[in-house]
């Protein structure tokens, strides 16, 4: 257990590190529901490299009256995409056909990653 907690730990300095020195290339908002999804295209220091950040963000109203965002950020690196893209294709194809019984999708695809 405490190599995963090491572990993680480098990956957030890693993020922080990299958050930190890095530039904005293209950022693109998708708002659904009370969610609102950023996924925004990063260079790192010098434009090297580039990443992506995949940032949820919910509204909340306090109990004053005022509205917070929680956060949730997602760091994905180029070595990743493909895996990642491939496991999210997967989950969906999952939920739609077994959970929600959907006729599969022809016109779906996250091969854009």
């Amino acid at each position: 257990m405490l190599k995963h907690k090491a572990m993680y730990s480098e990956d957030f300095e890693r993020a922080n590190a990299q958050e930190r020195n890095t530039e904005d290339v293209y950022s693109k908002p998708v708002r659904a529901g009370k969610r609102t999804y950023f996924f925004d295209v990063k260079a790192t220091k010098g434009n090297n490299d580039f990443y992506l950040t995949i940032t949820e963000s919910k509204r909340r109203q306090e109990r004053d009256g005022t509205f917070t965002y929680d956060k949730h950020k997602i760091f994905l690196y180029k070595e990743d995409f493909e895996k990642f893209a491939e496991g999210l294709e997967d989950a969906v194809t999952f939920i739609r056909t077994r959970l929600l019984k959907e006729e599969p999708r022809d016109n779906v695809s996250f091969d854009e990653f």
